[in-house]
């Protein structure tokens, strides 16, 4: 495999955008996101990166083929929310650079470029000024019936990050699921890293 990975800046994003749909929509259906999704609103999501100068946007290609990608951007230019429980906790949106998500086709999986991810957005919130990072995963419970037998969930890789989860700090994100019949509110838990 000959895998590049490019660090795009915001006036290369349009030409990634049908990949870069294609590719959450495909990962995030399985668990623990079992998400829909739609090519419409992928598109509407990822053209704000286009505007969004302190954005982070990484791509990985296998021969000129999206298989990965990874998003950041400042806190305070994320959904609302997602803002609104730090406000709640008493912190400032403002001091945070947000992670979104991580994704990588299956055969990807395992090789390291997970904790590339990590390392290339810290670099960037630490380009940036900012000395904490964060993201959140959605909470599913343990009985869920789309739950894979062999399913892993990610907390100890987080951990081994740097990351600690924060269940005071809980966000409400609604999506549909593969087996709803429309939109639905989730929970989300936020994971913090505080560099100083």
């Amino acid at each position: 495999m000959s895998l590049q990975l490019l660090v795009l800046s915001a006036n290369e994003v349009e030409a990634f955008i049908p990949e870069l749909a294609r590719l959450r929509i495909e990962v995030f259906r399985e668990f623990p996101y079992l998400y829909q999704g739609s090519l419409e609103y992928e598109r509407r999501y990822l053209e704000k990166f286009l505007h969004l100068p302190q954005s982070t946007l990484i791509v990985v290609q296998d021969d000129g083929r999206v298989v990965g990608a990874s998003t950041a951007l400042p806190l305070s230019q994320a959904e609302a929310e997602f803002q609104e429980p730090f406000r709640q906790a008493g912190l400032e949106p403002a001091e945070w650079y947000y992670f979104g998500e991580s994704v990588l086709e299956r055969p990807y999986r395992g090789r390291g470029l997970g904790v590339e991810f990590f390392r290339q957005r810290e670099a960037r919130a630490r380009a940036l000024g900012y000395a904490n990072t964060t993201f959140c995963a959605v909470l599913r419970p343990a009985d869920h019936p789309r739950r894979p037998a062999d399913y892993r969930p990610l907390d100890a890789f987080w951990e081994r990050q740097g990351y600690r989860k924060r269940p005071d700090l809980l966000a409400h994100f609604s999506w549909q699921d593969l087996d709803e019949a429309q939109e639905s509110l989730k929970p989300m838990v936020f994971w913090v890293k505080n560099f100083r």
